[in-house]
């Protein structure tokens, strides 16, 4: 039964989820590439644009829409979520159970971390196979160059499992949950995702954890799959593919590109090596499964963000030991700031006598709980999230001010400032120089937003949960995420 009495839409209800399902696909354009320009020089002269140059310019494929994709390629980004589910499978694990079910008052439980072997040896592994390979062929490794060389159908073979994804949770496995709770099965629908819209509720999610049965395989619980395994270990998999494209295209690898590329890796491993802490994220205790999270873990986390490596694939850019010891200073400041607040609440909650948060102050809730007041959380209610958004500014600081323009070996040598390709062909910025922020510094501007966003919806539930306790705990920690500006 659809919950209709009192419907809160969020990401702009209806219209917002269907620009977002028809809009998010087509984000990944061709806009910025490696066959004219990061823009393509077109979009620089939108006077004299026409569809001809443009598509001319983008590398658009010769049979359209059709050479997107492939059947070939999808089998093999199949094989690799294949790959990806014998090594959650077979490699060691136990289970871990998560926060409580809303409507049960018992928690699920979940396939994952195993005391001194993270769930990131999966990653490791494929990692690791992926080592013998560069050590075999060099930068002509095969999974290198055939990430690079088939990227768009890659993408599209991912939107395309996405959607697919999409549309078995939520007809073949929502309205197959018995909302007469409890059910027995420990399945429930989610309060948003919910409202009898059939967009809205295809995008934000119907079923809030959908198990999914497979042969040999067992019981899978699919959300905490994606979120964790092939979209984060796809992400790190680009990024290597874009080193090893530089060193073929130009026959060195650049600062710039050395530096994001580990940044990211670490980023990635961190957080599948700390894997139980997502049991307690919005994503899993109060979000559905749906086209937003099954997009978001499998094409726009890695697709997106690598498209810094991507650009610096092309656009050599070298940062010297000054401009990587800046970056880095921004990078473990954000991390510290995010482990150190992290740690300081978990403590709290779970050994409130140790000396270093004894004599922290807090309030006292009516159902219970306490909510801290000092320390990391007196400064803001959420500094965790400044501290991940600070550690994740470097990953487009490298890109600098962004803009290249892809010259032919025949005007290559006239070029002054370039960086000369192993082909002949020379890479420049000149009037693109700039317009290229839009693509490298689009993930600082996207993440600002969703933390912000998520803060707000995090500070509506504990509104709704704590009452009069909350408001009075707002007016104690004034900041929401930046102390003394947001």
């Amino acid at each position: 039964m659809a919950s209709h009495s009192k419907t809160q839409y969020e990401f702009g209800g209806p219209f917002g989820a269907a620009a977002i399902i028809t809009g998010l696909p087509r984000c990944f354009s061709f806009a910025c590439n490696d066959v004219t320009g990061c823009p393509v020089p077109s979009l620089l002269e939108p006077r004299t644009l026409t569809w001809d140059n443009l598509r001319a310019d983008m590398g658009w494929p010769n049979g359209g829409i059709r050479d997107l994709g492939s059947w070939q390629v999808t089998g093999v980004v199949l094989a690799y979520y294949l790959l990806s589910l014998i090594l959650w499978r077979i490699l060691p694990a136990h289970e871990v159970y998560g926060t409580k079910l809303l409507r049960y008052e018992r928690p699920l439980t979940y396939h994952l971390n195993y005391m001194h072997v993270p769930t990131f040896l999966a990653s490791i592994v494929q990692l690791a196979i992926c080592a013998i390979g560069r050590y075999l062929q060099g930068a002509e490794f095969v999974t290198w160059t055939y990430i690079t060389d088939k990227y768009v159908q890659l993408w599209t073979s991912n939107i395309t499992i996405s959607i697919a994804l999409s549309i078995l949770v939520y007809i073949i496995r929502s309205f197959g949950v018995d909302t007469n709770y409890p059910n027995g099965g420990l399945r429930e629908l989610a309060a948003g995702g919910n409202t009898g819209n059939f967009i809205y509720d295809f995008y934000i999610g119907r079923e809030l954890n959908p198990p999914i049965t497979l042969p040999v395989f067992g019981q899978v619980d699919i959300k905490t799959w994606c979120e964790m395994r092939p979209g984060l270990t796809g992400w790190m998999l680009l990024d290597l593919a874009f080193v090893a494209k530089q060193y073929r295209t130009y026959g060195y690898v650049s600062d710039s590109i050395i530096f994001t590329a580990l940044v990211q890796i670490f980023y990635a491993l961190d957080g599948q090596f700390m894997e139980t802490g997502i049991l307690t994220m919005m994503d899993i205790t109060t979000d559905g499964f749906g086209f937003m999270l099954s997009f978001g873990d499998l094409v726009w986390v890695p697709f997106l963000y690598s498209t810094q490596c991507r650009y610096l694939s092309v656009y050599p850019l070298k940062l010297g030991w000054a401009g990587i010891a800046a970056v880095a200073v921004i990078f473990f400041l954000g991390l510290y700031i995010f482990r150190a607040a992290n740690i300081q609440k978990n403590l709290f909650r779970t050994r409130p006598n140790d000396p270093s948060v004894s004599g922290f102050s807090y309030i006292q809730t009516k159902r219970g709980t306490k909510l801290l007041t000092a320390g990391w959380w007196g400064m803001s209610r959420h500094i965790n999230y400044f501290g991940d958004w600070l550690q994740a500014t470097p990953f487009s600081i490298p890109t600098g001010l962004a803009g290249y323009t892809i010259l032919p070996a025949s005007g290559a040598a006239t070029a002054i400032q370039s960086f000369k390709m192993v082909d002949g062909r020379a890479v420049v910025q000149g009037q693109a120089k700039g317009w290229g922020i839009f693509f490298t510094y689009f993930y600082v501007l996207y993440f600002a937003i969703l933390l912000m966003h998520q803060e707000r919806r995090d500070d509506a539930m504990c509104l709704k949960k704590y009452g009069e306790d909350w408001e009075k705990y707002r007016k104690i920690v004034r900041w929401r995420i930046v102390p003394g500006l947001y």
